[in-house]
């Protein structure tokens, strides 16, 4: 049985420090692959040198929507680092109005840079949206990000919502969030998703799972969202595994399972 974790932060300070062990974590519990985000251009020469070093570890290249110091991503940046053999998508990116309250237009400006971008490279997005789901929509159409695709990642909007961005071509990526007991609504879409664009995430180090919620999140365990969503939809794990994994090489075609 085969999990991917379809985003996650290996080289945050928590994470890098003991590397090894989350690997062989990894390992033990049958996460075959992960997705190293970048979320700066400053710390991205970190993220390229984990994906280069570590086979089954790949990369994406973008500036997250509520960095707001350091460089600011120009188009022909993103495009340049798209280049990278093991960059497997752009982001990541998005809104994030929980930050920044102001809805500042040079976050939404951002957002689309990002988008044109992955749609010269030809790569999917990684998007992220917190307390801004219809400007993200909006931005999302306006751009034609649909020739792309992509991710919503650590989904926890409504089915409204959900359905929105599958018409659109996106999967919906799960983390530790569908384990919480609060998580009510975000239970019914991981029932209702289709199989076929279902992805699962630890965003770690953030957003453990129970029943590890509080403590430093690690890529090992994706396998426990998976479980939960498996509980959720009353099916065996092993076919969310499946699915999951088939997805993830699906949307990310420069990965490789090798």
């Amino acid at each position: 049985m085969m999990f991917v974790d379809s985003h996650c932060h290996l080289n945050f300070p928590d994470l890098a420090a003991n590397l090894d062990l989350h690997l062989a974590q990894m390992e033990a519990n049958g996460v075959t692959h992960a997705l190293c985000v970048g979320v700066d251009l400053e710390n991205l020469p970190q993220v390229l040198a984990l994906a280069e070093e570590h086979e089954n570890l790949f990369a994406s290249v973008g500036v997250h929507p509520s960095h707001d110091e350091g460089e600011e991503p120009t188009l022909e940046r993103l495009l340049a680092l798209s280049q990278w053999e093991k960059v497997v998508a752009i982001g990541e990116t998005g809104l994030d109005y929980y930050w920044h309250k102001d809805q500042p237009e040079w976050q939404r400006e951002r957002f689309r840079t990002h988008i044109r971008a992955a749609k010269q490279a030809g790569l999917p997005l990684i998007v992220h949206t917190r307390e801004s789901a219809a400007d993200t929509l909006l931005i999302l159409r306006e751009e034609n990000a649909a020739e792309v695709g992509g991710v919503m990642h650590c989904f926890t909007e409504s089915w409204a919502v959900a359905e929105q961005s599958l018409e659109m071509g996106f999967y919906l990526s799960f983390s530790g969030v569908v384990t919480f007991k609060s998580a009510v609504e975000l239970k019914e879409v991981a029932k209702r998703v289709p199989l076929d664009r279902l992805l699962i995430e630890t965003d770690a180090p953030y957003l453990a799972p129970v029943p590890f919620r509080g403590k430093l999140n690690h890529p090992a365990l994706v396998r426990h969202v998976a479980e939960c969503i498996a509980d959720l939809r009353g099916v065996p794990l092993h076919e969310i595994a499946a699915a999951s994994t088939e997805n993830f090489f699906r949307l990310f075609k420069r990965a490789r399972q090798g």
